[in-house]
């Protein structure tokens, strides 16, 4: 089974900043690319931090309202300290995660989850930068056409995994969601071709309708 690879998914071409980029040319860079954020790096091209529009917009949101119509908002010391920044090295969130070239989807997206944030950096063994991924790189396994699926299950989760015959257990794959139909020699093989279906790339969802010939599950352990 093949995994993608945050390397296959991520952007190469990266827009980066330097510690003492301004705040106009941040904000143009942001304009000028069509990007939400960019990473700032140091002289050795390591991330040191990322700038984001959020980041940005402290600027005015810690001002007072020309209307007078919103009291000026309470900020912490480091909220106050962004809001006055002029330069990259002021603005950005630190620190920065990255991630490495060879992990899964499953490992970035759970550290965007766990850390709530929406990309990471990628970088190399001497950490420097090789590219970033987004929440929506790694949502593209999701595009994945459903006969890509269907064959990837049928020959390598049940034929050179699971060492089935093609007949066993046939697979129907629609939007992602994946069908099983059939019958295995033991029942408890049924739930680990459910769970190694589940790790393919693009599969949304697992409905099995498997039966069984011996339920192994009810043999009594060895004394």
């Amino acid at each position: 089974m093949h995994h993608r690879t945050v390397a296959e998914l991520m952007t190469r071409d990266v827009v980066r900043a330097r510690r003492d980029m301004p705040f106009k040319e941040l904000v143009r860079l942001l304009a000028e690319n069509d990007v939400t954020a960019v990473p700032v790096v140091d002289d050795r091209d390591h991330p040191v931090g990322v700038v984001s529009e959020a980041d940005l917009l402290r600027k005015s949101a810690g001002q007072a309202d020309p209307s007078g119509r919103a009291p000026v908002p309470h900020l912490e010391a480091w909220e106050r300290a962004k809001a006055e920044g002029a330069r990259a090295e002021e603005l950005m969130s630190t620190p920065v995660l990255c991630a490495r070239p060879d992990w899964n989807v499953v490992e970035a997206a759970r550290l965007m989850d766990t850390r709530h944030v929406k990309r990471l950096p990628v970088v190399d063994e001497a950490d420097r930068l090789l590219g970033i991924v987004s929440r929506g790189d790694l949502l593209r396994i999701f595009l994945r056409r459903d006969d890509a699926i269907r064959d990837e299950i049928a020959e390598d989760v049940l034929r050179r995994t699971v060492g089935l015959d093609p007949l066993e257990v046939t697979v129907d794959v629609y939007e992602g969601q994946v069908g099983l139909r059939g019958s295995v020699e033991f029942r408890s093989l049924i739930p680990v071709i459910e769970r190694l279906c589940r790790s393919v790339d693009g599969v949304v969802s697992v409905a099995e309708h498997i039966t069984y010939r011996t339920d192994d599950s009810r043999r009594s352990p060895a004394i």
